[in-house]
């Protein structure tokens, strides 16, 4: 069961994370919260949402608002979706399917990530709304067109492709928290971080009682479910190259989204590829420290697709006023994942739902002190941006 979250306790994104890092152990919270390197772009992609200025409408009326996007023909009633977030049962028991299920109440899209610890065909049934599935080449050729086909049959309505993972960016707080270690499970190398999983009873009672450490349930050898190990090497072994597209593309035979682009170079590439959406993405500042944060980037992009393909982006969102800025700046909605994430590992599906509804009221406070009753009217006139940005 999830656990309660007070809303007076818990008003923005921050409290739910400092929440998660009550309940979860070391390692976990800082899985979820940490980025690569030195942290640089972590911190921008946060940032620079105070670079961009709103430019409000007064005196208008805007008694409702109404936040349907519809993204790949699809309507949805929030303007965010929510991003795969890898190895997330590990936050809470069966957390890919709770987090589906919360997002299908709200009336928006989950996307799962291959490196999830619950079979695809549950977190697909858990939810009520629309999923999407998204795609590592972790196995090989012929696991990941196994995979894919499972997908298609189970429903889920686009295949992401995520292309920003060469190898695995230098994430120095696992390495600080004994990864490596705890995954060799040898005792001797385990015993010295062992004690941050003690110091959390309940979150290790429920860990242990979802079965302890979890296999990737989507990514089937041929002796099982491929078993929890080190994700760098294994993506080193599995990148996607754009020559890949077109077996991907003829296994799927539906919507692809590319996830990664963060050049217009790269997103001209993916709609040349058969991209019918790209997502403006650093990986959530996780793989190369130095960037710049997303929604810099994002005008750029969008002049490159220059309608060829929507544009969603992802990458520092903690607000509803954060979501605002990047649709006014063209994306078509946006990704959350640690604003979620936090929520999940807080308190289960209850945190997850906390997320949701704290973004959804930011975002419907900031567009009536907007004077914009729709998402989908909001545009460029709403904010003033960097001339720079404007000009890449």
């Amino acid at each position: 069961m999830s656990r309660t979250v007070s809303p007076p306790r818990i008003l923005n994104i921050d409290d739910l994370r400092r929440q998660a890092r009550r309940r979860l152990p070391r390692v976990v919270f800082d899985y979820i919260d940490g980025g690569a390197e030195r942290e640089v772009t972590l911190a921008e992609n946060r940032r620079a949402y105070d670079d961009v200025l709103f430019r409000p409408r007064s005196a208008v009326a805007t008694a409702a608002c109404d936040l349907s996007v519809e993204v790949l023909g699809t309507r949805l009633e929030l303007p965010y979706i929510l991003a795969p977030v890898g190895s997330s049962r590990l936050f809470y028991p069966r957390g890919e399917a709770v987090a589906a299920r919360a997002a299908g109440e709200a009336g928006t899209l989950y996307i799962l990530s291959t490196l999830s610890g619950c079979r695809l065909e549950d977190v697909r049934t858990a939810t009520r709304g629309p999923a999407w599935y998204q795609l590592y080449l972790v196995g090989g050729r012929d696991v990941a067109l196994q995979t894919i086909a499972r997908a298609k049959s189970a429903g889920y309505g686009a295949l992401v492709v995520t292309i920003d993972t060469p190898v695995s960016g230098m994430r120095e707080r696992d390495f600080r928290n004994g990864i490596r270690e705890l995954l060799t499970g040898n005792p001797v190398k385990m015993l010295p971080h062992v004690g941050q999983f003690l110091a959390r009873p309940s979150w290790l009672a429920g860990y242990l009682g979802d079965g302890g450490l979890m296999r990737f349930a989507n990514v089937i050898l041929p002796d099982g479910p491929m078993p929890y190990a080190d994700v760098g090497a294994m993506l080193e072994q599995s990148m996607v190259s754009w020559d890949d597209f077109s077996w991907i593309r003829d296994a799927w035979g539906g919507p692809i989204v590319v996830k990664g682009a963060h050049t217009a170079d790269d997103a001209r590439r993916a709609v040349d590829a058969g991209a019918a959406a790209v997502v403006v993405s650093n990986h959530g500042a996780r793989q190369l420290d130095g960037v710049a944060p997303t929604i810099r980037v994002l005008p750029e992009v969008v002049a490159a697709v220059g309608g060829r393909a929507e544009v969603l982006l992802d990458g520092g969102i903690r607000s509803g006023s954060d979501i605002v800025k990047a649709l006014c700046l063209g994306a078509r909605a946006v990704l959350i994942g640690r604003a979620y994430a936090y929520g999940l590992g807080a308190a289960g599906g209850a945190g997850v739902t906390r997320a949701i509804d704290i973004l959804r009221a930011d975002v419907i406070r900031t567009m009536k002190l907007l004077g914009c009753g729709e998402a989908r009217a909001l545009d460029g006139s709403f904010v003033r941006a960097p001339r720079e940005w404007l000009e890449s």
